[in-house]
């Protein structure tokens, strides 16, 4: 963050930044710039699962690791065509860096991953960049037992920023209706069902079919309501770079 302060004010242009463990090479600074360059993306990063072939290079543990960080970053960050959010190969345009609140950007293992929740906050165009990884016999620092919770609870935290950002805050639509009701559907027809299956077990009376209609039918409906959220969800990825915008706004 020190560094992205000192390029702001210097007057950088696109400000890259490669991870010091010797796994990265800097004959790629060209593709991750490029995008940028072209005024395609705000924001790039490496991806180590592109290619199948190398993915198996990677250690089955950093593997597992990594696939598990990266299916919870879908939810919290809302870039659901990115992969490998903890990659730290990464490259930015100044003006999207300089929308982003500093003093609140995660440090350590989560500031890759909330770097990518604050670029979705202000609608910052994020592209992979393919690459592979060098590993030798070093051991990484992230213990995933260790900072599991941590994680999780940063994921969660900026999940619901997110969708109260984008849904409710800064923008409306038929995803904003669908969430609350789908949830309150939910919610209605488990409350009832269990309400009506210890009657059942008090009175040892069987409840009728309507009865467990009005218990499944909410349920059901729910599901689909918060399915077709994380559909409208998953389809409303930025696409217009933010690079664009005049200078005063």
């Amino acid at each position: 963050m020190e560094g992205y302060k000192a390029a702001l004010e210097d007057g950088m242009e696109i400000m890259l930044k490669i991870d010091g463990d010797g796994q990265m090479d800097p004959a790629l600074i060209k593709y991750f710039i490029q995008p940028i360059v072209l005024g395609l993306a705000d924001y790039t990063k490496g991806n180590r699962f592109f290619n199948l072939e190398h993915i198996l290079r990677m250690p089955k543990i950093r593997l597992l690791g990594n696939s598990v960080l990266s299916f919870m970053a879908k939810f919290s960050t809302g870039y659901w065509t990115i992969f490998d959010p903890t990659n730290g190969y990464t490259a930015i345009h100044h003006k999207a860096l300089s929308y982003l609140p500093f003093n609140k950007i995660s440090q350590r293992y989560f500031f890759e991953t909330d770097m990518l929740f604050r670029l979705n906050t202000i609608g910052a165009v994020v592209m992979d960049v393919p690459m592979n990884a060098h590993y030798g016999d070093e051991q990484s620092n992230l213990k995933i037992r260790k900072i599991w919770i941590e994680f999780f609870y940063k994921h969660t935290r900026n999940f619901l920023k997110r969708i109260f950002y984008n849904y409710y805050l800064r923008n409306m639509s038929i995803a904003s209706l669908e969430l609350p009701a789908g949830l309150l559907l939910i919610i209605f027809g488990l409350l009832f069902g269990i309400k009506q299956w210890i009657h059942s077990i008090q009175t040892e009376i069987g409840s009728t079919a309507g009865t467990v209609m009005l218990s499944a039918l909410p349920i059901i409906l729910g599901l689909q309501l918060i399915l077709s959220f994380l559909s409208f969800d998953i389809s409303s990825n930025p696409i217009r770079p933010i690079q664009i915008y005049r200078d005063d706004v």
